[in-house]
């Protein structure tokens, strides 16, 4: 069942990525609610595969390659509840393809048993996941943003940009993304500091400090924002900066723990 509920997950997703695709190429037509119906139906199968992965014998299964299902799982259900509201439906020709990926390597890498934890890490768990998962929409948004106002610069004014809200509107949900995953981050980190009982830890230390920088990263975005209006390149410069630090942190030390001590 889980290889059949993974397989049909990353058969949905591709095509709904594909269309997507087109749609940015100017090659279909804006559909919207077709494209979002394929997302929800490969987020059910992905949900399954999901649930079979992560619960197991021993407790939760919280390897590297199950919480990057997760963790991609939980951006698709962002993006698609946001979409419902706005415009972003562009954001699908980044998440859906992740998410194909990472159902597909927590299936091949197989299951480990799995580990009893405390309602107090749970919390920090979630708040950590949820955080990378707004922060990883962000960094597309982002990428999203910089090939927009290069298209504008250059007066491209079809395909890509022709798909895309107004360059305001895109900048204002790129930092509504970054407040709200700063938020998330903060609530992180005190309760990490919290319910566990040293996290600079040997095997924490490197999670612990670069996830500090990219909090002091992410923040001073925001205060530039605030202060010296910083947008455009300087916002997608620092936002891909804080990302690529905070994904270090959070997979690069539990990448290293798992598959190479």
């Amino acid at each position: 069942m889980l290889a059949l509920s993974t397989l049909v997950a990353v058969l949905l997703y591709s095509v709904a990525g594909y269309l997507q695709w087109q749609i940015m190429q100017g090659k279909r037509k804006q559909s919207r609610s077709i494209n979002q119906l394929l997302g929800l139906s490969a987020l059910g199968a992905h949900t399954f595969s999901v649930y079979l992965i992560l619960h197991q014998p021993g407790g939760i299964n919280l390897s590297v390659t199950s919480v990057g299902s997760l963790v991609s799982w939980l951006v698709v259900a962002l993006v698609l509840l946001s979409s419902l509201r706005q415009n972003i439906n562009n954001l699908f020709i980044g998440v859906f393809p992740m998410a194909a990926i990472t159902a597909l390597l927590a299936l091949a890498t197989g299951i480990d048993a799995g580990k009893a934890y405390d309602s107090g890490l749970i919390s920090h768990i979630l708040l950590s996941m949820l955080a990378y998962s707004i922060f990883t929409i962000a960094t597309i948004q982002a990428i999203l943003l910089s090939r927009q106002e290069s298209a504008l610069k250059h007066h491209h004014t079809r395909g890509l940009v022709s798909s895309l809200p107004p360059l305001q509107t895109m900048e204002r949900l790129l930092f509504e993304m970054i407040s709200t995953g700063l938020i998330l981050l903060t609530g992180s980190l005190i309760s990490g500091f919290l319910f566990f009982e040293d996290l600079f830890a040997q095997h924490l230390v490197h999670k612990t400090v670069l996830s500090l920088i990219a909090w002091l990263l992410y923040a001073t975005l925001l205060f530039g924002r605030a202060t010296f209006g910083w947008r455009s390149n300087t916002a997608v410069r620092w936002t891909i900066s804080s990302f690529i630090t905070l994904a270090v942190g959070f997979f690069g030390s539990k990448m290293v723990i798992e598959w190479f001590v």
